[in-house]
Parts: C-alpha cells; structure tokens; sequence
C-alpha cells in the first residue's frame, strides 16, 4: 500500500475517522493493528520478520533494566546486546544481502578458475527492513547506554517499531522522541485545527513533490539511464541532474507524507531533509540529507569506532567506514558502495584541503561573505552530488562507467537547442511543467534556508487567501499535472527497495 495509492486514500480516512472516535485507552491498539495491516499488504508473511525483531529488541531491553550497570553485569549486558544486534543484523542480512554475498562469491571464484554455486534465495525484499531494523536496534543501544528506561509495554513498543505513517521509508525514529510521545497518546489533543491543517499542508506538498516532480521527472531519467549508449554529453548531463532532482522530491515526498500524516494523529517526527539543494559543502549536504539516517550512523557507528578522537587517521579511516557501510546500507550492490566511498571520499577530501582551500581564497583576494561566492559552493557542491548519484542509480558500476564516459567524450551542447531534449519522454508542455513545478520547489526550499521555515509554518504567517490560494494551487496541480489515473500505475517510492 503506497501513499499515491487509491489504497492509501482509503486508508488512511478511516483510520483516521475510527482513531479520533474511539476511547482514549484503545488508540494505541487501534494504530498498531493498522500499523500490521498497512505493512501486510504487501505480504503477509513478512509481518513475521517484523515482529521477530520487535519481540528480540523488547526483551533484551527488559534484560538489561534487570541487570543494573555494574561491573559484574557488564559482561552480561554486553552479550545480550550482541547476540540481539547479531540477530536483527542477521535477518537483514539473509533477506537483503543473501544473494548479493552468493553472487559476489561467485564472481571471485569464478576470477580464481573454481567451480560456482548456483544456490539463490527466492524471497522478495521485505519493504522498509533496513528502516525498521535500524529504529529498533537504535532503541536497544539507547537502553543499554541507559538514554531511555526499557518500555514493559509490548503493545506500545511494538507501536514505536511499526507505526505506519514511517515504517517503510523513514524518518528513523529515536526511542526518546516517538516512543515517549507513544506513552502519551491518551493525553493527545486530537481536534486542535491548527495541528491538523499544518499536517494537511505538508500531506499535500507531499503530493505534489512525488506526482508532480518526480513521477514525471522520471520519464526522462528512465529513458536516457536505460540506452544510455545512444546519447551524447547533454542528454546524459540532463538525465543526472534529473535523477538528484528525482531522488530528493521522491524520497523527500515520501518523508513529508508520513510527518503530515503522523502530526494530524497528534504526532511530531523529525525532519528529514532540509533543502539539499542549497548545499554549500558536502559536509553540509549530508546535515541536510536523510537527517535521521545520517544523525543514526553519527551516534552508533561513527563515534563508536572512535569519531574524530583518535586523530586524523583513524578520522579519516572512520569517516570512509561510515559511508561505505551507508552505500551498503542503501543496497545489495557494489554500486551502492562505490557510491557510498565516493562521498567518503569527498569528505576525507574535503577536510584535509580545509586549510589549503582557505589560505588560497586569502592570498587571491576572494570575497566570501558574498552571493557569488555561496552560489559557487552550492553548484559546486550540486555537481558533486550529481556525479555520485550516477552510481546510484545505474544497474552496475560498469553501466556507471559507460555511463560517464560518454559523458565526457560525446559532447553534443546544440541539443539544447535543436529541440531533441523533448524526444526523451517528454514533450514541450510536460517540460515546461516540471520546469515551472521545479521554480516552486526552489521557492519553498529557499523559504527553508532563509526564513527557517517549512512550508505550513510559513503559510501560517501569511494572510488567509494567500494561504488558501497556495494550497488551492498545489491540489490543483497534483489533479492535473500529477501522475495517476486508472491507466496509471502508481510508481514505487525509490526507497521502498532499502
């Protein structure tokens, strides 16, 4: 059951309707056993998996509230959070990464002249595994480390690891934020105006980020990523820098959706993106990109293997260890990893020549507290992400480097003005309503940046047909412009496959 689904538009209304009428006491049963129903619809059976990490995360949990941090527990307690991070790690592993390993083993036995297996798991890709894997494993290190009292709560715990609006593609959730707002769901006001219309607001731009900039965006990525070897340096350069715009109002719609959702039922979740785009380094891309992901790695795996603490080196070391398990992370291919190393890579890059960079700037005589100056940066910085993503997005790295290379070496810049550019799926109107849905976007995340402000937090400072005539304009546009109908498949959000 996707969002842009006529499913969802079902949904989610009458899960709504019976959550406001229903006893303060039964809310929390009432979500979770939506929350089920929601993850079931893709398959049934994978409902298990889910549960299995729950149950495991739970009672370790409640394992080590009985064993008090003492120096006679401390092996104890230790084991216990090893063998649960091993089973859920584990689960993840046989289900996402099973074939990957087979398959890489057999190409390296296949280099040494030995004999191959031909051993594959037929299971489909549980959706949203990584997601949920990583929101429980962050409430059972914050325990262990005593952040967060053990819940004894199944019902509500389980709540916290399934909750619907999030489940499947994020935000991750930390067990000090949404599952102390879980204890107080009795306590929630829940027909406060002002709180539903700002999730409404943030529902529809939602909507409008994923059927009308990305579903269509996609046409062209599509079309150009999969024949590549029929184009030259301008269609190649337009697709790229289509699938950054594709992947964040795609990925970024999906996070808007779920936040919307979840504050009309009285809940907060965190921000996830906050305008990429503007981005002036990549060190700032990544405070801005899939925050709770990011901020996730940052509190269990970087400062753990030691963070900036240990000297440059193992900084450097730690940092590329981060973004290739990040890579990895993303999905069950080498591309995956390359791309993840080559944002390492920008980084140990990016902080050893801190210094170099500014010296130089000085001894030019460059003015950096300047527009000019930030607007370098942040195309730049674009270009950078951009390049990357090629490897995100091919089906291998040597589609990767194929991909590239004709990016180099097949310059052709008067398709930007012969009118080839609207043979790649779409025509003249549909590229001038991306255009112009682009300028909003930009609009709204330049909003972000300087007021600091999301959308319906803006809209709330400004006149009331203003406000009326923006949201009008948006549902407008998803009706007309958006990607749907009876003929229409709905696409797949991109991070349902993590």
């Amino acid at each position: 059951m996707q969002f842009n689904s006529t499913d969802f538009m079902l949904f989610f209304p009458i899960v709504l309707s019976v959550y406001y009428i229903i006893p303060k006491k039964l809310r929390m049963y009432w979500l979770l056993f939506a929350s089920y129903y929601f993850y079931m619809s893709w398959n049934a059976q994978y409902a298990i998996l889910i549960a299995a990490s729950t149950l495991a995360t739970y009672f370790s949990g409640l394992a080590f509230s009985k064993m008090p941090e003492a120096s006679q527990n401390r092996a104890r307690r230790r084991a216990v959070l090893i063998v649960c991070i091993c089973f859920n790690l584990g689960i993840l592993g046989v289900f996402k990464y099973g074939n990957f390993c087979i398959e890489s083993i057999n190409h390296i036995l296949g280099y040494c002249g030995c004999s191959m297996t031909d051993m594959r798991f037929n299971f489909l890709l549980p959706v949203g595994i990584s997601f949920y894997t990583f929101q429980a494993l962050g409430y059972l290190i914050d325990v262990y480390r005593g952040k967060v009292e053990a819940e004894t709560n199944i019902f509500r715990y389980a709540l916290f690891v399934s909750f619907f609006p999030q489940l499947v593609a994020g935000p991750i959730e930390r067990s000090g934020s949404l599952l102390s707002q879980m204890k107080d769901i009795e306590n929630i006001k829940l027909w406060n105006i002002k709180r539903v219309t700002s999730g409404a607001i943030l529902m529809v731009w939602g909507y409008f980020m994923k059927m009308v900039i990305a579903d269509r965006v996609s046409v062209l990525v599509d079309t150009v990523f999969n024949d590549y070897q029929i184009y030259g340096s301008s269609e190649l350069i337009m697709a790229a820098i289509g699938f950054t715009v594709q992947i964040y109002c795609d990925f970024g719609s999906y996070s808007m959706i779920a936040i919307g959702a979840a504050r009309i039922m009285g809940f907060d979740l965190m921000e996830n993106f906050n305008a990429p785009f503007f981005a002036v380094s990549i060190r700032d891309f990544w405070s801005r990109w899939h925050i709770s992901l990011t901020t996730w790695f940052r509190d269990y795996l970087y400062i753990p293997l030691g963070g900036n603490r240990k000297g440059k080196i193992r900084k450097y070391i730690n940092t590329m260890i981060v973004f290739l398990v990040s890579g990895l992370w993303h999905g069950a291919d080498w591309s995956f990893v390359v791309w993840g190393g080559i944002h390492g890579v920008y980084q140990v890059i990016g902080d050893h020549l801190k210094s170099f960079r500014e010296g130089l700037v000085k001894r030019i005589g460059i003015k950096t507290d300047c527009f000019s100056w930030r607007l370098l940066k942040t195309a730049v910085t674009f270009g950078m992400v951009a390049f990357a993503w090629i490897f995100f997005r091919a089906d291998s790295i040597a589609d990767a480097l194929g991909y590239m290379k004709r990016m180099f070496t097949r310059p052709t810049p008067w398709r930007f003005l012969n009118g080839r550019l609207f043979e790649l799926g779409l025509d003249r109107p549909d590229m001038n309503i991306l255009i112009f849905s682009i300028v909003i976007l930009i609009l709204v995340d330049l909003i972000r940046v300087k007021k600091g402000m999301t959308l319906d937090a803006f809209l709330f400072t400004q006149n009331v047909w203003f406000e009326w005539i923006s949201i009008i304009v948006m549902i407008t546009m998803i009706f007309v412009y958006g990607e749907y109908g009876p003929a229409f498949d709905a696409k797949q959000f991109i991070y349902f496959q993590f």
